[in-house]
């Protein structure tokens, strides 16, 4: 990782109060100079903090795009995207529920017997696609009406109409 500098310090003037001169740089980062040159680099633990955990945050983003940019097979510990029903929806795909473990069990094990390589994206979207079609089947299998079904006039007079 490279770090700009703009304070730096002679090594004489630093030897004699290290943490004063440090806490007098901005940015938290000094060069330390001997005949003008730097010879080492000091740094406040915050910054160093900081820096570690922007590089672990940058790891992680490779492994992310490694993620998306290799064809594998189906495995049972893959899982979608936290943000997988606003991905579902920018597909035309509308979820109005999290996908239950039972769902993602029964998608995982399915395409894990196909043996198909496919990108993680595309994972996504054969799920959202799934999900769409096993919840509309089951949501119509609830609406559905009997069309053989007579309906029976009921013959109570309501209060306030007056009969025969």
């Amino acid at each position: 990782m490279k770090v700009l500098v703009s304070d730096n310090v002679s090594l004489d003037l630093f030897c004699k109060n290290p943490i004063q001169n440090l806490e007098k740089s901005k940015k938290g980062i000094m060069a330390v100079l001997k005949n003008n040159s730097p010879i080492f680099y000091v740094i406040t633990p915050d910054l160093l903090k900081k820096m570690f955990d922007l590089n672990d945050c940058l790891l992680n983003q490779n492994t992310i795009q490694q993620k998306f940019i290799k064809k594998f097979s189906m495995h049972p510990k893959w899982t979608p995207d936290k943000d997988f029903i606003r991905q579902a929806a920018l597909w035309g795909i509308i979820l109005t529920e999290e996908i239950s473990e039972s769902e993602l069990a029964s998608f995982i094990s399915y395409w894990q017997a196909e043996g198909c390589f496919f990108h993680h994206i595309q994972w996504q979207q054969k799920l959202a696609r799934s999900l769409q079609k096993s919840r509309s089947i089951i949501y119509t299998s609830q609406k559905k009406r009997d069309i053989t079904y007579i309906p029976t006039p009921d013959q109570t007079i309501p209060n306030g109409f007056r009969g025969k």
